[in-house]
């Protein structure tokens, strides 16, 4: 099989590193991709968001499989384009990715389905903004309509700050407060079937100790020590199949990758949001202890096969994905600085550890950063400790000037488990 995919993040680099990993890929592409992904796929420019020159592109290299990784060229209809062309594709329609590219949109198909998650107002005006604050009180979840890659929400105790996020934003959802850890839970569907991944938490601080500003993720780890062992089970009957039923009901069924960030409450499981992808760094964590080859499943989610794919095989050991963001992320991030260490992580830690690339390209021989999130140093381990040390000893031989991490990564749960 041929494969192509579509993005230049880690999560792609992830995708590409486990479908170069899988014997029935005789030839993997990506456009765009960066100077990580190029050394596991043949890389193509693309415009990502242009669904006739993705589809023209998968023509050109005989894709018998494309895989759009991004949520903005799935909210804009690229996966419709290929679909249409009858090549297979992995990842839902436009309409579908809705329930991500809609806060409110997704808060309509919860309600209709049953879905457990936080009460909530859709506001378009100061007004209804300062009575939904009111009606909920501090901590205050203000969160953009739209698609904000990560980092349309903000939670504050301090009014103003949410009425000013609020303002900058022509549609937000306000909702309650939700309390207790958050899990991220993908499956795999064909719009029938649904196949869940293994649970991961991630890191949308910037901060250690959980603070300073969001951001699109700062490191993740799988699995979860303290969670119930039958959260998954509960989440597939509560959250995953009824969304899934539902969406097919509304004749928009979801075929793709659904993610469902969670709140684990005083008063049980709740949606905080859907998602339409693999959610980056979680990806990183959880097809670093995925055993079954990664093609067959999603080229089975693409054709409406899923049922006849058997349950999914993992690996015992434990995973940490560490972020090294460029200096001022998630502010405006500077660029063009070069990347060392590489080689030396290559040859020192691997296949314990290896270095997934985000931010980056190729500046004639050398690595430079080329984004806020630059790269995810992967690691696995018999636990989490031993992940969390082969990532952060990793770690330590990337060289780049300016560079942040946090170093709290899977702490906590490493030291309870």
């Amino acid at each position: 099989m041929k494969v192509l995919v579509i993005g230049s993040g880690a999560r792609e680099h992830a995708l590409c590193r486990s479908l170069s990993l899988d014997s029935d890929v005789t030839a993997l592409h990506c456009a765009p991709g960066n100077a990580g992904i190029g050394e596991v796929a043949e890389l193509h420019p693309v415009d990502a968001l242009d669904g006739a020159a993705v589809t023209a592109l998968a023509r050109e290299v005989g894709a018998g499989l494309v895989v759009v990784g991004p949520e903005a060229p799935l909210v804009a209809g690229v996966a419709d384009a290929v679909r249409e062309a009858g090549i297979p594709v992995f990842g839902p329609s436009g309409e579908a990715a809705r329930i991500e590219g809609s806060k409110a949109f997704a808060k309509d198909v919860m309600a209709a389905a049953g879905v457990p998650t936080a009460r909530s107002y859709v506001c378009t005006d100061a007004d209804e903004v300062a009575a939904a604050l009111d009606a909920f009180g501090a901590p205050y979840v203000v969160k953009d309509d739209g698609l904000a890659a990560g980092k349309g929400v903000v939670v504050t105790d301090d009014l103003a700050t949410a009425s000013a996020h609020a303002a900058e934003c022509d549609r937000v959802v306000i909702e309650e407060f939700l309390d207790g850890p958050e899990v991220s839970l993908f499956a795999i569907t064909d719009g029938v079937t649904v196949l869940p991944l293994q649970p991961a938490q991630d890191f949308k601080r910037a901060l250690d100790g959980d603070r300073g500003p969001n951001t699109g993720g700062m490191g993740a780890y799988s699995p979860l020590p303290w969670a119930d062992p039958k959260l998954v089970d509960e989440v597939m009957e509560t959250v995953l199949q009824p969304t899934v039923d539902e969406m097919r009901r509304r004749g928009t069924p979801f075929s793709g990758l659904l993610y469902a960030g969670l709140a684990i409450t005083s008063r049980g499981v709740r949606v905080i949001e859907f998602n339409a992808r693999f959610g980056d760094p979680e990806t990183q964590v959880v097809l670093a202890r995925l055993r079954t080859p990664l093609a067959g499943v999603l080229l089975a989610a693409a054709n409406g096969t899923l049922d006849d794919v058997p349950p999914l095989r993992w690996r015992d050991d434990a995973a940490v994905t560490v972020v090294v963001a460029s200096h001022n992320y998630p502010g405006t991030p500077r660029t063009g600085d070069p990347i060392t260490g590489l080689d030396a992580v290559a040859a020192q830690d691997a296949p314990h550890a290896y270095v997934l690339h985000a931010g980056t390209k190729r500046d004639g021989e050398a690595v430079v950063s080329a984004g806020g999130r630059v790269l995810s140093v992967t690691a696995t381990g018999q636990d989490l400790t031993q992940a969390r040390e082969r990532a952060y000893a990793a770690v330590t031989r990337i060289g780049l000037d300016g560079s942040q991490h946090r170093t709290d990564i899977a702490a906590k749960a490493a030291a309870e488990a």
